[in-house]
């Protein structure tokens, strides 16, 4: 058996032991299950950074072939000229980042937030929807994810969901920059222990879930808000007090802690990892569905998975029968199982058990 991050598990993996939640209460997934897309999903959406595995029974992926049908959405959207001018505002603000970041933790720069925030702001600026927006983060998702680049994408999501939740600009402001700042920690962490391939030891293991108070340690002094402080110390608490390093429940978790918990782990499942192309968001929006509405608050979480839906319509999708098709309508009442067009076919996969998305295309 080795010791594999969960970034780098791929489908196919087998359990060699069983897996627990952070304070040991619940057994997630049991010793010989079969990992595919949504169990990896699960693990990320409970924070566990590795598990042990079989060294002998990863399953051998291929690549399905798929019908030509001529451009999909999101190839339409990466010829587009929107994309390829978003893309290098991206880069350039991911630049910009870690090198403004870099000089303040060596006391080599003084912050200055407004400067820091100013690029984010770009990225959602020139008639920039929301819908445009995730359509954007979504085809950049072959970025693996750096710190800095999740950074960015986690103040761009927590900026939107703000304005899901209809609050007002300061407060969109503050939860924009608890975004851009929330994971500062992991800088300070060695990078040889983030991309260890090989099993971490438990010295190790410790060390990475000291970033978030790292993260609040390095930031505590400069003249930023306390929320956004707060949200680097508290973004991987949990309303039910499973998180750490903490295990702070719903009401003493900062209100902005708790939306970039949301921002946090959804783009944590669902961008690149060194073994594995990005989780399908539709998996990430089942985990939420499933399990959220106990871990993250409630209203936050219903106005992300109400919102975050509506920017996949149109999408190209492939289901995991190896169909390929378009969404075309949201089941309310089950968000992760839209109804998708298959040919001239109407799939409503809400009531279709085993059936689900199984990448956006």
């Amino acid at each position: 058996m080795k010791r594999i991050l969960t970034r780098q598990l791929v489908p196919g993996m087998v359990l060699a032991q069983d897996v627990h939640t952070f304070d040991s209460t619940t057994t997630l997934l049991e010793k010989g299950t079969i990992l595919d897309e949504k169990e990896i999903a699960r693990l990320a959406f409970h924070s566990v950074i590795d598990v042990l595995v079989e060294d002998d029974h990863a399953k051998e992926s291929s690549e399905d072939s798929s019908p030509n049908l001529g451009l999909t959405y999101s190839e339409r959207v990466k010829h587009s000229p929107e994309f390829i001018e978003f893309k290098q505002d991206f880069e350039e603000c991911a630049n910009k980042f870690e090198h403004t970041i870099k000089g303040i933790l060596d006391n080599n720069e003084d912050l200055n937030i407004d400067d820091m925030v100013a690029p984010i702001y770009n990225l959602l600026e020139k008639e920039r929807t929301a819908s445009s927006v995730f359509d954007m983060l979504h085809n950049l998702r072959n970025y693996d994810d750096a710190t800095f680049t999740h950074s960015i994408n986690v103040a761009l999501i927590s900026n939107i969901l703000a304005q899901w939740l209809k609050w007002n600009d300061s407060e969109i402001e503050i939860a924009t920059q608890a975004g851009l700042f929330h994971d500062i920690g992991k800088i300070l962490i060695p990078e040889s222990i983030i991309t260890k391939p090989d099993k971490l030891t438990h010295d190790e293991y410790t060390i990475i879930k000291t970033h978030p108070l790292q993260g609040y340690q390095s930031i505590k002094d400069l003249d930023i808000s306390a929320h956004v402080k707060n949200a680097c110390l508290m973004h991987h608490e949990r309303c039910d007090g499973s998180g750490y390093p903490y295990h702070l429940t719903g009401p003493q978790i900062d209100k902005y802690a708790k939306l970039v918990a949301i921002a946090d782990v959804y783009d944590a499942m669902t961008s690149a990892r060194y073994y594995r192309g990005p989780l399908c968001p539709f998996i990430a929006i089942s985990m939420f569905e499933d399990e959220g509405f106990q871990k993250y608050d409630p209203e936050m979480i219903l106005a992300f998975l109400q919102n975050i839906v509506n920017t996949y319509m149109l999408n190209s999708v492939k289901l995991n029968t190896g169909e390929i098709g378009e969404i075309i309508f949201i089941n309310k009442m089950k968000l992760s199982k839209p109804t998708v067009k298959v040919g001239e076919d109407y799939i409503d996969l809400a009531k279709c058990p085993g059936v689900y998305i199984k990448e956006i295309i």
